[in-house]
């Protein structure tokens, strides 16, 4: 059955900072459920309102299950996973630099837009995210429910980036309305690709450690809108790093 301590335990994990203490996330839906279920994801506890998963579970009742989800429409059923444990960040250069194209974030605030840019590297095969410290947490209930499963198949980390493109080896692309045009470059197979925030772009700091400026230029007759958004953004300058090999 459904306890208080569940219901306390579970709303409790809407806050980074308890997720971050317990080392445990929320998970939606029984699409997304059981894509963790299959992953290298541990299970911590299982509700459902119908038996429809091979695993321990608890069975409630569509009242229980509204008590517990963050959703508008509860979708079936609510499941804690533990949260991983990640490589120390001393090894993480040496290991980003065997996987070619990394993508990194500095300061993706956007729960909505992570998590599409998360089943965006799982669409073209980008291994590794590396996202600022800044940058939401991919915990996030939002961030999980946008993934739709891809979060198991990236690897991702949370760092300084400045101090991690700093001892980065190889190029370092970042994308400006001033940048060279991204559809007449030779693009490789190996770098980092930095996305920058929302309303404010790549940092300044961050902006220093760019080896290669690219854009993706506006062919509207008004050239009136400002910038893509920046999962958008990410969707073009990752197929075009693709198509160029």
């Amino acid at each position: 059955m459904l306890t208080k301590s569940h219901i306390k335990l579970i709303t409790s994990l809407s806050q980074k900072k308890v997720r971050q203490q317990e080392q445990l996330f929320v998970v939606e839906g029984v699409k997304g459920i059981k894509e963790f279920l299959n992953s290298r994801f541990k299970l911590h506890l299982l509700f459902s309102t119908d038996a429809i998963f091979d695993a321990e579970m608890f069975l409630i009742s569509e009242k229980e299950l509204q008590k517990i989800s963050g959703l508008k429409s509860p979708n079936t059923a609510v499941a804690i996973f533990n949260i991983p444990s990640t490589v120390p960040s001393g090894q993480d250069k040496k290991e980003l630099e065997l996987n070619g194209l990394v993508l990194a974030l500095d300061d993706v605030r956007d729960p909505g837009n992570l998590g599409t840019i998360i089943r965006l590297c799982d669409w073209f095969g980008i291994e590794n995210l590396v996202c600022s410290n800044a940058t939401v947490d991919c915990y996030n209930s939002k961030v999980v429910q946008a993934t739709m499963g891809s979060l198991t198949r990236v690897a991702i980390r949370y760092t300084d980036l400045e101090t991690f493109i700093t001892s980065y080896p190889h190029d370092v692309f970042g994308t400006f309305m001033d940048g060279d045009d991204i559809y007449s470059q030779a693009l490789p197979k190996q770098g980092v690709l930095v996305m920058g925030n929302e309303a404010n772009g790549i940092s300044e700091s961050i902006e220093d450690l760019i080896t290669n400026k690219l854009s993706v230029p506006r062919f509207g007759d008004l050239k009136a809108i400002e910038s893509l958004n920046v999962a958008t953004a990410t969707a073009i300058v990752l197929s075009e790093f693709k198509r160029s090999r």
